[in-house]
């Protein structure tokens, strides 16, 4: 599905797994995104965001170190009007549940080809 003109967006992908993060960007990029940056951990993503402002943030909810729910804390903190996806497998339904009553905006699962990411960006956004 393509965005229509207009509905241009910028994002952040935090995944400690390139491969994860790649896949994403390609899917993000083929529906109208923009890149803003990437960042492999939970810190790394809060220091991004507060430099990059990304419309939209996917964060994994499992990494090592900080993990996504923690660096949604941190960012919301900060954005009180920040929209973060949490991206994770099917297997972690108890933590997508306290991301979402954390602030999280919505979630996708992995692979991200196979959700329908593009209404997902269309609802968060507010479109």
């Amino acid at each position: 599905m393509q965005q229509e003109q207009g509905k241009q967006f910028k994002f952040l992908v935090v995944d400690d797994s390139e491969f994860a993060r790649k896949t994403l960007i390609k899917v993000l990029n083929n529906i109208g995104g923009t890149l803003a940056g990437e960042a492999v951990s939970g810190q790394d993503a809060v220091k991004k965001y507060n430099t990059l402002k990304p419309d939209i943030v996917f964060m994994d909810i499992t990494m090592p170190g900080m993990e996504g729910i923690d660096a949604l804390e941190l960012i919301l903190r900060e954005d009180r009007d920040a929209r973060v996806v949490m991206v994770s497998s099917l297997g972690h339904k108890d933590l997508v549940k306290d991301a979402l009553q954390k602030g999280a905006k919505h979630y996708i699962t992995k692979p991200a080809q196979n959700v329908p990411i593009a209404e997902i960006i269309d609802y968060v956004l507010g479109h």
